[in-house]
């Protein structure tokens, strides 16, 4: 779909919501082709904010959020930012909003989800030079997540019944041997400053403010409770549970209309299209099968050929007067052989940024 029809979405929705400023913020949640939250869209978002139009008094931001999760500083500099061009700041949720998403929804005055819309947990995870190494691909790691060490060390003691101090000493060096201790220590790091800045940010809220032992209670329970960083927080047990009292289920109109723009950038997003570069690569440029010979034709001279892919997008900003759309090019290199089948080729990125698209408006 073009931008004119995610425009004419957008319009719609803020008309739903009562003449608020929508600004949406996608990462790409495509399967193979993840993209994390990231503090380089600081600076795309602070042009969609200062073209706003209007004054800042009395004007409502809605941001509408779809991302697993990133980087833990993000939520802080987007909420703060944000807020320096509103006196409302609302976060609307129409599916996934995990981890560092979450987070800037503990910033926001309300949230309102779809019912398909999600939270989720926001202890952290690592993944640095000193993680352990992936057994069945060494040249990736393993993130490590403190509530998977906070786990273990709790099977010793309470599953196993382990409790003296020189037993619990050498259980813990197991684990230093297969985690560097560096990566332990930036695991316990992390995690309080993820703490540290849930709670920061629920402070950031300008109505219905939380009293500091509420506060506390839901950064405890949000951060090392839960238990499973996948956990889906609906509405209900985001108010009812977790005890975020300003998250609320959208109304009929409401949730149609985040729907329907969720819908689109499904579509222009390919979201529910798994990325597979080769096939990606084969439907572009597919080659003929070599003739069979008695001796295999040596290996460079099977058909191949470069193939420049479509624009793979990773993130995406988008709102009335513009869309900034972090792209990347990428050219792969394909063989077949005799037998038919394609050798796998990997992408080589020849470029990446940030495009922007201001038609449409």
């Amino acid at each position: 779909m073009s931008r004119t029809e995610r425009v004419a979405a957008i319009r719609h929705l803020q008309e739903v919501r009562g003449g608020t400023a929508v600004v949406s913020y996608l990462t790409s949640t495509r399967p193979g082709l993840e993209a994390q939250m990231s503090m380089d869209v600081i600076t795309p978002f602070y042009r969609h904010l200062r073209d706003l139009p209007g004054s800042r008094e009395g004007r409502r931001i809605d941001l509408f959020l779809q991302s697993n999760g990133g980087e833990g500083i993000v939520p802080w500099k987007l909420v703060t930012l944000i807020r320096e061009y509103c006196d409302e700041f609302n976060v609307l949720v129409p599916y996934s909003a995990f981890s560092a998403a979450t987070l800037t929804a503990l910033g926001a005055d309300s949230v309102i989800m779809h019912p398909m819309g999600m939270l989720g947990p926001t202890d952290p995870s690592i993944n640095g030079p000193f993680n352990p190494r992936d057994p069945g691909n060494d040249k990736q790691s393993l993130p490590v997540s403190v509530e998977d060490v906070s786990s273990y060390i709790a099977l010793i003691k309470d599953d196993v019944g382990i409790r003296h101090e020189d037993e619990l000493i050498q259980a813990f060096l197991a684990l230093a041997e297969k985690v560097h201790p560096l990566a332990l220590g930036s695991v316990k790091r992390t995690t309080s400053q993820s703490r540290m800045l849930g709670q920061k940010l629920l402070l950031q809220r300008r109505k219905d403010t939380m009293p500091p032992g509420a506060i506390q209670e839901v950064v405890d329970k949000l951060t090392s409770q839960l238990f499973f960083h996948g956990h889906p927080i609906n509405s209900i047990e985001a108010r009812d549970d977790v005890g975020l009292h300003f998250v609320e289920a959208a109304d009929a109109e409401t949730a149609e209309a985040i729907w329907k723009l969720f819908e689109i950038y499904q579509i222009d997003l390919k979201l529910e299209d798994p990325f597979d570069v080769k096939r990606e690569a084969i439907a572009k440029n597919p080659l003929g099968v070599p003739p069979l010979m008695a001796g295999m034709q040596p290996p460079q001279q099977l058909p191949q050929a470069t193939v420049r892919l479509d624009p793979l997008q990773f993130a995406l900003v988008e709102s009335m007067a513009r869309t900034d759309t972090y792209e990347a090019e990428c050219e792969v290199t394909i063989a077949r052989d005799q037998l038919g089948n394609y050798q796998n080729g990997q992408p080589q990125f020849l470029s990446q940024r940030w495009v922007t698209d201001t038609s449409g408006a």
